[in-house]
């Protein structure tokens, strides 16, 4: 059998087409101050940063409660020891709280011990402020090493979201016959609001900035092929970019559309993974070539 087989088809709770999740990644200085130390002297963008935390995400937290939507925030650790009450305000209104670096490293040429070191540290942050142990994790700029299921697993962790070879979730192999796999849900990045409207000179972006409209246009479009190919829509969201107050509006709109379709599975990756992992799919490689 080809180590790079195409996934496997994912049937449904219910009977639905497909299933979808609105995910929040939690940066705030974390992002920026791992790309950039010295960036911890620019007020200006360490405050665009630091509104996710301070304004956006209580204003996400209003959509999705109105919305009664439950919804997945990948959290680094930093993010947590910084902003201790916005993280709490997550937990208490109920979503999951799920794993993102601690200083949001990038983990290219990291050697295994190092990035244990830092899955480590921030398990101890999120246990430390929310108290979770989470299930879930997403490297920072989608960056896993060949060396991340198994340090993964051996940490507990039901599930990994940073891979893109497949319009389904499937069952990762980590090559530990104690925990052979790990689920992991794809993600892409067409679906995130970076690319969308992330501008900081010298650090990211190329100024153009688009408009909400757009932004839920390409999302939507997007949603509705997953929708028919009966696949798995993640949304990635970050709340110093989305919870601004138009483009705010804007995805409470492609919210309430998501969560009105009868046939849609709406629900935190959490809530898929445990429903991946029920069906005893045969696990996929992910090969050095």
């Amino acid at each position: 059998m080809s180590l790079t087989r195409p996934a496997d088809p994912v049937p449904w709770p219910g009977g639905a087409r497909a299933a979808a999740s609105f995910t929040f990644d939690v940066d705030a200085e974390s992002a920026v101050l791992a790309a950039s130390p010295a960036a911890a002297g620019r007020p200006g963008v360490l405050s665009h940063q630091a509104y996710g935390p301070l304004t956006g995400l209580p204003r996400l937290l209003r959509i999705l409660a109105r919305q009664a939507v439950r919804s997945t925030f990948f959290v680094p650790g930093f993010t947590a020891h910084r902003h201790p009450d916005a993280v709490q305000a997550i937990a208490d209104a109920g979503h999951e709280i799920a794993h993102h670096g601690y200083l949001h490293e990038p983990l290219i040429g990291v050697d295994p011990a190092a990035e244990a070191e830092i899955l480590d540290r921030g398990l101890d942050a999120l246990e430390q402020v929310a108290g979770v142990r989470p299930a879930g994790y997403r490297a920072p700029m989608w960056e896993l090493t060949y060396d991340s299921p198994r340090l993964l697993v051996e940490r507990g962790f039901l599930y990994d979201t940073s891979l893109m070879d497949a319009d389904v979730p499937y069952e990762l192999a980590t090559g530990l016959a104690a925990a052979p796999s790990i689920v992991e849900i794809p993600v892409h990045w067409g679906l995130d609001d970076w690319e969308q409207y992330c501008y900081l000179p010298g650090l990211s972006g190329s100024g153009l900035i688009e408009t909400p409209a757009k932004a839920v246009e390409l999302w939507r479009a997007e949603y509705e092929a997953m929708r028919r190919e009966g696949g798995c829509f993640v949304l990635t969201l970050h709340p110093f970019l989305s919870g601004r107050p138009g483009r705010a509006a804007a995805l409470e709109g492609l919210i309430e559309y998501v969560a009105g379709a009868g046939d849609v599975w709406l629900a935190p990756l959490g809530d898929i993974a445990r429903h991946v992992r029920g069906l005893a799919l045969s696990p996929r490689h992910l090969s050095r070539p």
